[in-house]
């Protein structure tokens, strides 16, 4: 196999011989970098958060509730695609360039998509966000993970945990306050000026070894990965909406997706440089936390794509106040994972969170599955943050195992092949929570359609016109809006119905975990052992 080499600059570092070594840095020069990392953290995260909160007037304004899903799934499709390529790339050529570049694309998507002027757009341009957003995440995980070792890693989980919350905080009251009071196209604008400040930070403040590698990228491999994915979620999107699970667009979707992950699996196995080195399966942490973690996506991705239109529409709320209304759930998320995050430092042991976290976040789904009509905020609060506390159990962890399964030079691999399966996840339950909800709802409104015989005597409304939440305010019949809001809430109780009952299989992979030992600083995996004989001999 091609090992790269290095080539290093006057103000850089020096590469160490052994590219299963840490470049040695004083804690002063970690935590300079770790500010780089957090602002651009910060930068993926308000996205997220300032989005949904604003997408119910999104759709509405540019006539496609029935794409809202898409939306969402473009720009995690694109997330997903993109994921394992910059990590690998990180690894060949330098970490520093690719996570640039990442940051570069991110911004021009966010750019474009406050200019759409259609859904169509939008979800283009989503999708460049998307490519760019790919490498973010992946960027700083890898990035603390050569530099910080898994034992020691939770004494910098504090700045992550101010990055959250300053996020939970914030995201929702700008998205919100921008919706109200200026235009939902600014809160794509809003990336642009905290995008420019996290570039300059992170040109200024990184510096890490010039990598140049002479091995050739798996094109094949990230070609054939792309088809099986899109595919996949393709079918899930579709399948029993734009066309029947029987038809012969699903059935082909299904065919192509099987050949193409098929023929990934075949071409990996015979790659110089594969793109996720399917040796790492082999190591039953990690195939275990993947499995976890594409759960959580699913689970948190879904929560927060669907609880603000509920919020919105059933319980009346502002754009601003469903933000703030979500803010339960992320601070359980935060509060957890800070505790969690320190506790793993001082022991050394995270097997029992896991099992604790997936049986928690069952819960939490099971909880919000009971979402009514009358259902009081009080209420709707306390269901979400017992889901996010057992998210929280569970963000950190994830990566921690993954990227202890793994030698350094492979560190971007395992951060990307974590961020995927947590990625395909939250696409997949975005696609599939949006499919369940749409026909429930569609279901309710057709068995009240008599509640829909017109407004005040006027003309005839469509009710799927009223998801949108000024309209349904508009309307004076209140025969009408009582059908929405129960069309509504019957979707939120099957979507998260589904939602506890997938959670059961993380609960099942959490009691396949291992306690093995994280490594301590200068501490590396054997490089002649194969990852499940790393364990063993860990053990």
């Amino acid at each position: 196999m091609t090992k790269p080499t290095s080539e290093t600059a006057a103000d850089e570092p020096s590469a160490p011989a052994d590219p299963n070594e840490p470049v040695e840095r004083s804690p002063r020069e970690i935590r300079l970098v770790m500010v780089g990392l957090v602002i651009t953290m910060l930068l993926a995260m308000l996205d997220n958060l300032i989005i949904g909160t604003a997408m119910p007037t999104i759709v509405g304004e540019l006539h496609g509730s029935e794409h809202m899903a898409w939306v969402v799934t473009a720009y995690t499709l694109a997330t997903a695609v993109s994921t394992p390529i910059w990590g690998k790339l990180g690894d060949l050529y330098g970490r520093k360039g690719s996570f640039l570049i990442s940051i570069g694309i991110f911004l021009a998507g966010s750019a474009l998509s406050g200019l759409a002027d259609s859904m169509t757009a939008l979800i283009a341009f989503r999708a460049v966000q998307g490519l760019g957003a790919g490498g973010l995440m992946v960027g700083v995980m890898s990035i603390m993970g050569a530099l910080v070792a898994p034992r020691d890693r939770g004494k910098y989980q504090g700045m992550f945990a101010a990055v959250m919350a300053l996020a939970t905080v914030g995201g929702p009251l700008i998205g919100g306050f921008i919706t109200d009071h200026l235009s939902w196209r600014w809160t794509f604008y809003v990336n642009l000026p905290l995008g420019a400040v996290a570039l300059a930070f992170v040109i200024v403040t990184l510096k890490l070894p010039k990598v140049r590698s002479t091995a050739k990228i798996d094109y094949l491999g990230a070609i054939l990965l792309t088809v099986g994915i899109t595919s996949l979620v393709l079918i899930t999107t579709w399948g029993g909406q734009e066309y029947a699970w029987g038809s012969k667009q699903i059935l082909g979707l299904a065919a192509l997706g099987a050949a193409s992950l098929i023929g990934f699996c075949y071409v990996e196995q015979r790659a110089e440089e594969p793109v996720i080195p399917l040796g790492l399966f082999r190591n039953r942490n990690f195939t275990m936390v993947s499995v976890i973690g594409f759960i959580v996506g699913f689970a948190m991705f879904g929560a927060v794509a669907y609880l603000p239109l509920y919020q919105q529409i059933v319980q009346g709320a502002s754009a601003t106040n469903s933000g703030l209304l979500l803010m339960p759930m992320m601070f359980g998320m935060l509060v957890i994972s800070l505790v969690v995050g320190q506790a793993v430092t001082k022991t050394g042991k995270y097997r029992i969170y896991p099992i604790i976290g997936t049986a928690v976040m069952a819960g939490g789904s099971l909880l919000l599955s009971t979402l009514a009509v009358d259902t009081g905020r009080f209420s709707s609060a306390c269901y979400m943050v017992v889901l996010g506390a057992g998210m929280g159990f569970l963000m950190q962890i994830t990566m921690l195992v993954a990227q202890n399964s793994v030698e350094l030079k492979d560190m971007g691999v395992a951060s990307s092949s974590a961020t995927l399966f947590r990625t395909i996840g939250g696409s997949f339950g975005v696609a599939l929570f949006g499919a369940l909800f749409n026909n429930q709802v569609k279901d309710t409104m057709a068995a009240g359609s008599s509640a829909a015989a017109g407004s005040g005597g006027g003309q005839p409304i469509d009710p799927a016109q009223l998801l949108d939440p000024t309209k349904l305010r508009e309307t004076k019949n209140t025969g009408l809006q009582d059908l929405v809001h129960h069309a509504v809430s019957d979707g939120m109780h099957t979507v998260f119905l589904w939602g506890a009952v997938i959670s059961l299989v993380a609960v099942a992979a959490a009691l396949f975990l291992r306690e093995v030992p994280l490594r301590g600083a200068g501490q590396g995996a054997p490089k002649d052992a194969a990852p499940e004989a790393q364990l063993e001999a860990a053990l």
